[in-house]
């Protein structure tokens, strides 16, 4: 064929060297954001700035009767595409329009789909309670099937729900950054105590004890309204009425000398503070901060118990509800989250909310996945139980 064209060997092979090249850079790829609303776009915008790329062409929005309609305004074929998705406080909005940005790509032939979701919802449906369903399991499965082929994320409530997943899942830390804020903005940390504030978070607050070299201190009693199995007369005693005839198995039958007391669900114990918190600055640590009762009720039993300032640290801001107001009027002195979640309104509503910018961590895990690098970088440092 050479001979045939009067083409050199070495023309050739210059020519064949340069196609692939010139394919090769064609495969680059895009950064888009799902959301229709501009506060949310703030860390996306981060993001790209600190790649040197700019955001993807796209239009989000809701129609007159709230469907999601997705516009995306450029060429993302053969591309790796990277969605972030920042959840606000309309959170079923949001997996909508992830879920049909994800679809549009898909049908128009980006070779990879990768979701960035800081704050990844629903996590705290990740467990059989009574009558309910494993929602995050459903939504694992919603993802999958709408063409996201891999999801870069932070501090997972709980780190098996990587195991709903049919793709590959990098669970990004954000204590790092929490750490660093610990070490350089609070005056004497050295004189501070680590707080869990459930026995459940006391494996991620003696993470950041060790890695800071302070004492723990663990409070237990505390009612956990969201996570504890509610009563729903599942285990209540069936009515009994004296002449009645059982129709089925005798090893049906429960024990009529059964004391009521011992069928009744267990009262919790008064809150309890296990560790010396006198004298010393009270950090309460934990992943995600909603509803703030919890806390507060927390920050109140700390100050008795002669802690003289009370920090608290969490990864995802919620702030749901009256956050702002109660902790502005509570013993807390400061309250430090990420940027995972958007939460401007609820600074101005509190001037002890602090944010701690992560954008460094996801931008730096964009790139190494585009390029085939390992992740390892990013968890240097990182316990087994953070």
């Amino acid at each position: 064929y050479l001979r045939f064209c009067n083409i050199p060997h070495s023309t050739y092979f210059r020519l064949s060297y340069s196609h692939s090249t010139m394919n090769i850079s064609k495969s680059g790829y895009r950064v888009f954001s799902a959301n229709s609303t501009t506060a949310c776009t703030e860390l996306a915008k981060k993001i790209t700035e600190r790649l040197g790329v700019d955001l993807g062409k796209s239009v989000v929005y809701q129609e007159s009767n709230r469907e999601t309609r997705v516009d995306v305004k450029e060429s993302v074929r053969g591309q790796d595409i990277f969605i972030i998705q920042t959840i606000p406080r309309d959170v079923n909005t949001a997996i909508m329009e992830l879920l049909v940005m994800a679809y549009a790509l898909k049908t128009n032939c980006a070779k990879n789909i990768i979701g960035v979701i800081p704050y990844f919802p629903y996590s705290k449906q990740c467990k059989m309670r009574k009558r309910g369903s494993i929602v995050c399991k459903l939504l694992a499965s919603m993802l999958a099937k709408a063409g996201l082929t891999h999801i870069i994320t932070m501090d997972l409530h709980q780190k098996e729900i990587q195991g709903f997943f049919s793709f590959p899942v990098d669970n990004l830390r954000a204590s790092p950054f929490l750490l660093q804020y610990i070490q350089e903005e609070i005056p004497d940390y050295r004189n501070a105590i680590i707080v869990a504030k459930s026995p459940s978070a006391a494996k991620r607050a003696q993470s950041y004890a060790e890695r800071l070299r302070l004492g723990l201190a663990v409070m237990h009693g505390e009612a956990q309204c969201s996570e504890s199995d509610m009563a729903d007369g599942r285990h209540s005693p069936p009515p009994m009425s004296s002449g009645r005839t059982t129709s089925g198995h005798p090893g049906l039958e429960l024990p009529c000398k059964i004391p009521l007391t011992l069928m009744m669900a267990k009262e919790k114990p008064p809150i309890t503070v296990v560790g010396d918190v006198g004298g010393r600055i009270a950090i309460i640590v934990d992943d995600i901060i909603d509803d703030v009762e919890d806390f507060v009720a927390a920050a109140e039993i700390l100050k008795e118990r002669g802690a003289y300032k009370i920090y608290i640290m969490a990864t995802h801001g919620l702030l749901s509800a009256e956050a702002p107001r109660l902790i502005e009027e509570s013993a807390i002195d400061e309250v430090v989250v990420t940027n995972t979640v958007p939460h401007e309104v609820q600074k101005l509503q509190c001037p002890k909310i602090k944010t701690v910018d992560v954008s460094m961590i996801l931008a730096e895990a964009i790139r190494r996945i585009h390029n085939g690098e390992s992740m390892a970088y990013l968890f240097r440092n990182i316990t087994v139980d953070d």
